[in-house]
């Protein structure tokens, strides 16, 4: 493995975190348009808050993530040319991924539910 490859990996991960943002943008709006309906019931709006909450929760989590990554950037620039690939760099590379796949599981388990959820009530 290459630090090529590290970085690759990298901006892979931050191009989907920032498009994962822009979309809970997009469900945010969403939910607004569901709550103004004057025709609601309590528990569709109970529902509505806690997909905010969510989402308000997922924006911490992708803040998080971006900031290790940009970290992990800098540790990248600079690394010790003469340090072992196998070494430290990629085994905090194996937590950030680890972390990234745990994430990206449980933002379309969302995703999911906020389209189902959309279906029924837009």
């Amino acid at each position: 493995m290459y630090l090529s490859d590290l970085k690759f990996n990298l901006d892979v991960w931050k191009r989907e975190l920032k498009f994962h943002l822009a979309e809970m943008d997009e469900f945010e709006e969403k939910l607004g348009d569901v709550a103004k309906r004057s025709n609601l019931d309590m528990s569709v709006m109970r529902s509505v808050e806690s997909f905010q909450n969510r989402i308000i929760r997922e924006r911490e989590v992708i803040g998080r993530l971006i900031q290790r990554i940009r970290k992990k950037n800098k540790a990248i620039e600079t690394v010790d040319m003469n340090e072992s690939i196998d070494g430290r760099l990629r085994n905090q590379q194996s937590v950030l991924r680890d972390d990234m796949r745990t994430y990206i599981k449980l933002h379309y388990e969302l995703k999911e539910e906020m389209m189902n959820f959309f279906l029924q009530h837009l």
